[in-house]
């Protein structure tokens, strides 16, 4: 048991009152964090072109600053690369976080301040414990080690000083000195880049550990379970580390993927849903088997909430918190103390509730399938997988799927490329199982399913295993926080993999 437990978890549970005052007061906790931001970068380079110093509203802000995607800032975050400082933020920014690239080839690489990290980012991760042993008052969460599964990291070779990785290994290497005897493995191969080789290494050197939590992408972590069975000859992860108590997951739905975990693990344990992404600490469940995560409203980034409809708009219009309504599909524009401003991230979301707020990430801006005035998103797709698998007894480990676009012979479709891991009996069922749950999910979809008039059947392939993880080496992207795009709607990605398939 580490020394430090007790003292960690009873100031884990003191900040329970910070936590209920931007709980209890979100709009406040906004303005006073979009003041702040605007205050504190008055007189960086970006600050000075946009006024900063004249701007004391919401209103004004929106005004006087565009919305931006990634290309738009492009050129002050390569500045900031090569060594130049107060760009976009106040303070020396030395990190970047490299992004998994998914709707794009070229990487993107997301500034992080001190305040980014310590005021967002770690600050997220210290309410999430906060909250779990609010849910769980006899938690024995810290008397055991937490396994991570990160990402790599390199030196910037534009400038000696700036260093660039996923997300994940960034904040392990900028962690305080304590947090690495609350984790494991050993930073040397927390931070490997060949994930092959990783996952041994991570498989050989925890099975001795006391784990009692595990945090990572879905994928790589049952990759990882499936290994120390093979290596310790144990029926179930429980019998590996009998005191593991919580799964905490994020970026992609964890709803294919429930049924496996439940499985490999062996016995009953809590999971924890996050939205934290290189951008920033967004929300989290506060207790397992919550409907949506709350929004965390004061942690350096000011949220605005576009519309799906003003996408490509010279001049979008977006929501404030007071103006959001429930079920309805927002882009996320956030303007952060790393230096993004009114960025659109690219997630699209939902709230679940505003009393508190409570969201959900429903897919992408660009991750969507809506060749026929369909309109579907991965928020339906993943449900849509969960239902045809209880349905017909498949697992499925990972699945995309984009359109077939109308010809002379035939109307248009949905082609689905699905790895499982247990394959269904029979394929046809499954299909017609995922097209019914699809037609009872989304009205559009059924509404173009009708007759067979604009959509007929989804074609769906069944790949063999490992075709994803070929593909994801293929384009140098394996392992880490990368991820297979669920839903494009064009061709690219589905063609692709057919042609690696076929090799």
């Amino acid at each position: 048991m580490s020394l430090l437990s007790p003292a960690i978890s009873s100031l884990a549970r003191m900040r329970l009152w910070r936590i209920e005052a931007w709980k209890n007061n979100p709009v406040d906790a906004q303005r006073e964090v979009l003041q702040d931001l605007v205050t504190s970068a008055q007189y960086t380079e970006f600050g000075r072109k946009y006024k900063f110093s004249e701007l004391f509203t919401v209103k004004a802000f929106k005004e006087a600053v565009p919305v931006h995607e990634y290309d738009d800032l492009k050129p002050y975050i390569e500045r900031i690369m090569q060594g130049e400082q107060y760009i976009l933020w106040n303070s020396p920014v030395n990190w970047f976080a490299k992004s998994s690239g998914t709707s794009s080839d070229k990487s993107k690489f997301i500034p992080l301040s001190e305040e980014s990290l310590q005021d967002c980012h770690y600050k997220g991760a210290k309410d999430v414990l906060t909250m779990y042993y609010q849910f769980n008052p006899e938690s024995a969460l810290l008397t055991g080690k937490g396994l991570v599964l990160g990402g790599s990291h390199n030196i910037n070779p534009m400038n000696s000083e700036a260093q660039y990785g996923d997300l994940s290994a960034v904040l392990l290497q900028n962690s305080p000195f304590w947090a690495h005897w609350l984790r494991t493995p050993d930073l040397s191969i927390a931070l490997m880049d060949e994930w092959e080789s990783k996952i041994e290494k991570l498989a050989e050197s925890t099975i001795k550990e006391n784990v009692t939590s595990i945090s990572g992408v879905p994928t790589w972590t049952l990759v990882l379970f499936r290994r120390i069975l093979e290596i310790t000859g144990k029926s179930c992860i429980a019998d590996v580390w009998p005191a593991l108590e919580l799964y905490m997951h994020g970026g992609v739905s964890f709803t294919p993927y429930r049924e496996q975990f439940a499985k490999l693990i062996g016995k009953n344990i809590n999971y924890l849903e996050m939205y934290n992404a290189s951008e920033g600490f967004f929300a989290a469940q506060e207790r397992p088997g919550d409907d949506g995560m709350l929004l965390f409203t004061d942690h350096g980034i000011f949220m605005e909430f576009m519309p799906v409809s003003e996408y490509g708009k010279k001049h979008p219009q977006t929501l404030s918190l007071n103006d959001v309504e429930v079920g309805k599909n927002y882009a996320l524009i956030i303007s952060t103390n790393g230096g993004l401003w009114r960025y659109i991230l690219g997630d699209t979301i939902q709230f679940v509730s505003t009393k508190p707020y409570r969201v959900r990430v429903s897919g992408r801006l660009k991750h969507y399938i809506n060749a026929f005035g369909e309109e579907v998103i991965v928020d339906n797709t993943d449900k849509a997988i969960a239902e045809a698998c209880r349905a017909t007894g498949a697992v499925v480990n990972d699945y995309t799927a984009a359109p077939v676009y109308f010809s002379d012979g035939a109307n248009g479709a949905h082609e689905w490329l699905i790895e499982f891991e247990k394959n269904p009996e029979n394929l046809e069922a499954f299909v017609t199982e995922l097209d019914k749950a699809l037609q009872s999910i989304n009205s559009d979809y059924e509404a173009k399913r009708h007759k067979s008039i604009a959509l007929r059947m989804p074609v769906v392939h069944a790949l063999e295993k490992g075709t994803f993880a070929n593909w994801l080496r293929h384009r140098g992207k394996l392992g880490g926080q990368h991820k297979v795009p669920r839903l494009s709607n064009e061709r690219k990605y589905l063609e692709e993999i057919l042609a690696l398939q076929q090799q």
